[in-house]
């Protein structure tokens, strides 16, 4: 059964992650588990005794308001919940504490709603962006906009690095959804002939999972995530699947740019991020 960790701020914008989680867990066997992350301030004049005790309140409040927080969404969609949790965890850091949680109680995907934010938020901001660069577990991000429908396919963005274990991963994850496959690359005009051989070659390694493929040539006039951006409007893929290098140093990360993170801030549809290194 996989283990997912929803991350929740109570937002009307967190509800879209909300929503995916349930219809995953519609497709396949889940655990889910629904996770808010706070911070409580300990006031000057009191003593150990007397915060600790305001902590253990506060603890049970927030974890009754999650509860009830989630299980309107369940009623709105008129579906029961199904093998579902419920943590709270207090921290300063939210995106750190929400990496420890998943990795201390073994999470296999994290789902975080993404929302739109400004050029200093896609570079230093965000727990989305944060999870997808220091998670070293999968991160699925959710656009705010998202509506729940059937996932019906898989489109997984490949730079052609370690192609044949990335599909392996794909075609793990979609298969128990009985999702489409559809692998893009995009290339240069000079390298296709090859790229349709390399390709082809990956496919036959997988003959049950009836992968289909698009190579599209990258149009230099735009960027990468606006190249797959148009490839997805005709595609129309219920979700994308792409993988990330976190060796990237910090520097590398503001002037290189991760397409990734970058994309996620533009999604039209579900992100699921895999790191590249694990």
């Amino acid at each position: 059964m996989t283990k997912i960790l929803i991350t929740t701020d109570f937002s009307a914008n967190s509800k879209a992650g909300i929503r995916f989680a349930i219809q995953l867990s519609k497709q396949r066997k889940c655990e889910l588990t629904f996770f808010h992350s706070y911070h409580v301030v300990k006031p000057s004049n009191w003593d150990e005794n007397k915060f600790t005790s305001y902590q253990n309140s506060e603890a049970v409040s927030i974890k009754n308001k999650l509860e009830t927080f989630v299980n309107t969404i369940y009623k709105q969609l008129d579906i029961a919940p199904l093998n579902v949790h419920y943590a709270v965890s207090s921290s300063f850091i939210t995106d750190s504490n929400i990496m420890k949680y998943a990795a201390d109680h073994k999470f296999e995907f994290i789902c975080i709603s993404r929302r739109d934010g400004g050029k200093a938020n896609k570079i230093f901001g965000t727990n989305t962006s944060n999870l997808i660069l220091h998670s070293t577990i999968p991160v699925i991000a959710v656009p705010n906009t998202y509506r729940i429908s059937k996932i019906k396919s898989v489109l997984y963005a490949s730079d052609f690095a370690n192609i044949e274990r990335e599909m392996g991963i794909v075609v793990d994850f979609a298969k128990p959804l009985g999702a489409e496959i559809e692998l893009l690359h995009l290339n240069y005009p000079s390298d296709i002939s090859n790229n349709v051989k390399v390709v082809e070659e990956v496919i036959l390694k997988f003959p049950k999972a009836g992968i289909k493929y698009h190579l599209e040539n990258i149009n230099l006039v735009h960027n990468l995530v606006t190249n797959i951006q148009t490839v997805i409007k005709k595609a129309k893929p219920s979700v994308l699947v792409m993988f990330t290098n976190q060796n990237l140093n910090f520097l590398e990360k503001i002037f290189l740019s991760s397409s990734t993170v970058a994309y996620s801030f533009n999604a039209s549809v579900p992100l699921i991020v895999f790191n590249k290194n694990t």
